[in-house]
């Protein structure tokens, strides 16, 4: 059951990072679900590391976006066409 809702709370905070982040990112439901999933990992290890969380916890929805803000400024620098 807690792969469902990481993957319920992935998508949306996938789905409002996309809304925040200006750009042309074209992807589907399951690149937005990765994306959130990806930004949760990436926020945890993040907050972890900067003592906000503890060993055990993990990054709640606000700091699921803010990671899925951070993968998909990456995301948009890696596939940046060049003109």
């Amino acid at each position: 059951m807690e792969w469902i809702w990481t993957a319920v709370i992935g998508f949306v905070a996938g789905a409002l990072a996309r809304a925040i982040m200006p750009g042309n990112q074209k992807m589907g439901c399951l690149l937005t679900i990765c994306l959130g999933i990806a930004g949760s990992i990436v926020f945890t290890y993040l907050g972890q590391a900067a003592g906000w969380y503890g060993p055990t916890e993990g990054a709640r929805f606000i700091g699921s976006t803010l990671g899925a803000l951070i993968v998909l400024a990456i995301y948009g620098f890696l596939t940046k066409k060049k003109s």
